[in-house]
């Protein structure tokens, strides 16, 4: 490898923590408040920075071009359909978490049902973090550094030395080597640290995204730049520019109104790893402001997380290479070498900005939903910081012993999106239900929460239930428990509702003064979503063919 390339790396990635060190390095780390919500005190740039970059990282970057490496323009769904969902959240749903004046999504379903609710879903998120999530993000940041950086040919013969393939060391060293790096940030900076560095990572990976489209179209298109690029991508393609996802692909269209969509609602809505920054807004207004400008940015998604996945499906052509690989490989082989070593250096503030935030959120819900609710109700504010890095890095450990595991796994993204249907599809049905009614008791929140996630696991593992999800599509199947889970807890709300009505009291957390120009840019936005999606469409694909 180019020693320009690890330079230039090394530059990078050392100046992205220095600059977050001397912006945060005053900041209130012993506090509750200072360490989990960053004193509330973050502005609009800060919040959407963030949201952006911890959506951003290598499981889309790796994951999502590998989807379209393999499907085509169609899975720009993931992209396109998450702004509606970004509109919901600074419309109906942050107002209500802002109200409450919460730090996690359990605390506000203690708030409206009770402790066991909490309880319940605070272990829910914990597993899916530990088991899933982290040792995800992991495992795709290793898959793309190994091909940007070739980091098996800079180990030379030392891993046969020690019995052991060049790929599989590789993999295991950039793990735990992130992992750690990673837990670094976490656990001694707090919320406004991984808010402040994901912030000036996302611009560099945005900026990094982007040229890696304009040099691969620059190099499909030889003397005719980037414009005569497209235009071969165009033709080769023709028929994978499509929005529209024909039944053997990996997002099939009728999906999007079932599980993609409540998936998205879920993650920009509801997951913790994602909303806890909007819960550390200095104000609503300003909160409203982060996630539309999020929903904005977003817009561009498909133009380097899925365009790059189909350039490398043009070059690549012919060559037995994995989807999930193939992100990488196009790196490695279009930008000039100080610029690889940039790319990398915001590929890993990338893995970085998601496993810090969350690790983050997984210290928060342990220390404020666990230890100091349940374990150590007397706990001081000091103790609880306390516990919180220390289940961070027991959570951190573990998931770093996990990701190298998955290696096996067909595609990373897929798999991804799966998962966490086991926890978000439940959970999420619970907040709306809890939003929406006034009536509906603990019990039916309790019991929805045990039975979705149940009756999902079951069918995705449990022969012969998986061959009949399998058969309908699990995003299909997601949708349906969905719409059986709020079914019984509107049944069970009106057989058995509340004594009293759920009336949700104003703690005056912050300015609940709403953005002026919240509901007509949320509008705007999801006109451009319908504008983008019907442009691409082509709805032929949906016809059997004789």
């Amino acid at each position: 490898m180019d020693i320009v390339t690890i330079i230039s790396f090394l530059f990078f990635t050392g100046l992205v923590g220095l600059l977050t060190w001397i912006i945060t390095r005053k900041d209130d780390h012993e506090s509750t408040q200072g360490y989990f919500l960053a004193g509330r005190s973050l502005s609009f740039p800060l919040i959407a920075g963030s949201l952006l970059l911890t959506n951003l990282s290598t499981e889309q970057m790796v994951g999502l071009n590998g989807a379209a490496f393999n499907d085509g323009l169609c899975v720009m769904v993931w992209e396109v359909v998450c702004v509606v969902a970004l509109v919901f959240m600074a419309w109906f749903f942050l107002p209500r978490f802002l109200k409450s004046g919460v730090a996690t999504v359990p605390q506000y379903l203690e708030i409206r049902f009770d402790h066991q609710t909490q309880l319940i879903t605070n272990l829910i998120f914990l597993l899916a973090y530990v088991g899933i999530l982290l040792p995800i993000i992991l495992y795709s940041g290793a898959t793309g550094m190994i091909g940007i950086l070739d980091i098996p040919s800079m180990l030379g013969t030392f891993p046969e030395q020690m019995g052991m393939a060049p790929g599989t060391m590789a993999l295991w060293l950039i793990v735990w080597a992130v992992g750690i790096i990673g837990s670094i940030y976490a656990l001694f900076g707090g919320l406004r640290t991984v808010a402040v560095s994901d912030t000036i990572n996302g611009i560099g990976l945005l900026i990094g995204g982007f040229l890696i489209t304009g040099f691969a179209l620059a190099s499909m298109g030889g003397d005719g730049g980037i414009s005569a690029g497209f235009n071969t991508l165009v033709e080769e393609q023709r028929s994978r520019f499509n929005s529209v996802g024909g039944p053997e692909s990996s997002v099939p269209f009728a999906t999007i109104f079932s599980g993609i969509f409540l998936l998205n609602l879920f993650y920009w809505t509801t997951n913790q790893q994602i909303i806890q920054r909007t819960f550390g807004a200095s104000s609503l207004a300003e909160g409203q402001k982060g996630v539309l400008l999020t929903g904005a940015l977003k817009l561009l998604g498909p133009l380097y997380l899925v365009i790059p996945g189909m350039i490398a499906f043009s070059i690549f052509a012919g060559q037995d290479i994995k989807a999930d690989h193939a992100y990488g490989l196009l790196v490695n082989k279009v930008l000039p070498a100080p610029l690889t070593g940039f790319f990398a250096a915001a590929m890993i503030g990338a893995i970085l900005s998601s496993f810090n935030s969350a690790l983050n959120s997984a210290c928060t819900l342990f220390s404020l939903g666990l230890y100091k609710n349940v374990f150590v109700p007397e706990a001081t504010e000091e103790q609880v910081v306390r516990s919180g890095k220390l289940f961070g890095w027991i959570v951190a450990v573990a998931a770093m012993s996990i990701a190298p595991l998955l290696a096996n796994t067909s595609s990373i993204f897929g798999y991804l999106q799966k998962m966490n249907g086991m926890y978000f599809i439940p959970i999420f049905a619970v907040v709306l239900v809890g939003m929406l009614t006034k009536r509906v008791p603990a019990f039916a929140a309790k019991l929805a929460l045990i039975v979705g996630f149940g009756l999902i696991a079951t069918g995705y593992f449990v022969s012969p239930f998986d061959k009949i999800v399998a058969s309908m599509h699990e995003f299909n199947f997601l949708g349906i428990v969905f719409s059986w889970l709020i079914i019984l807890m509107l049944v069970i709300g009106e057989i058995y509702p509340r004594e009293t009505e759920f009336i949700q009291e104003d703690v005056g957390a912050v300015d609940m003064t709403p953005w002026k120009f919240a509901k007509p840019v949320g509008l705007i936005l999801i006109a451009i979503v319908f504008t983008i999606y019907a442009s691409f469409a082509d709805f032929s694909v949906l016809v059997p063919t004789p």
